[in-house]
């Protein structure tokens, strides 16, 4: 995502959409191979921290000049805000009758996925930050 992800103060949003576009989609196909690869913890746990991570690109897709830190705070928020949902069994519900409600929503609290969401966070906001130091390139 290095690669892809520019937030460089004052660059160009465009060119900024269009790789928090390519990243989200990264992000994705990352997400679909881990599942396909791992089992156990490791695919859910890392796919807490993809979903983070998604979110991330799709802010910044949204918002291109937000600051790596708000886009992680923004993420965070919103994948804790979709876990303490499950508290109330919506999702588990919506779950029940659609296949994209379930990726998106999960169905069942669980609160370990707090802490791997605050890992996504993290990376999405430090590969943003090291993306964000003026390189040196036109």
């Amino acid at each position: 995502m290095a690669l892809f992800l520019r937030t460089r103060p004052g660059g160009d949003p465009a060119r900024t959409r269009v790789a928090a576009a390519v990243a989200a989609l990264v992000t994705v196909g990352a997400g679909l191979g881990l599942r396909a690869v791992a089992t156990g913890d490791v695919a859910k746990y890392g796919g807490d921290a993809l979903y983070t991570l998604l979110i991330f690109a799709l802010v910044v897709l949204v918002a291109p000049r937000t600051t790596p830190p708000r886009a992680a705070a923004v993420a965070l928020a919103v994948s804790w805000a979709v876990e303490f949902l499950q508290l109330t069994g919506v999702p588990a519900e919506l779950s029940r009758h659609s296949v994209a409600a379930r990726l998106v929503l999960g169905s069942t609290f669980n609160a370990p996925d707090l802490f791997w969401y605050v890992i996504g966070a993290i990376a999405g906001w430090l590969v943003a930050r090291g993306r964000a130091a003026p390189t040196g390139e036109p």
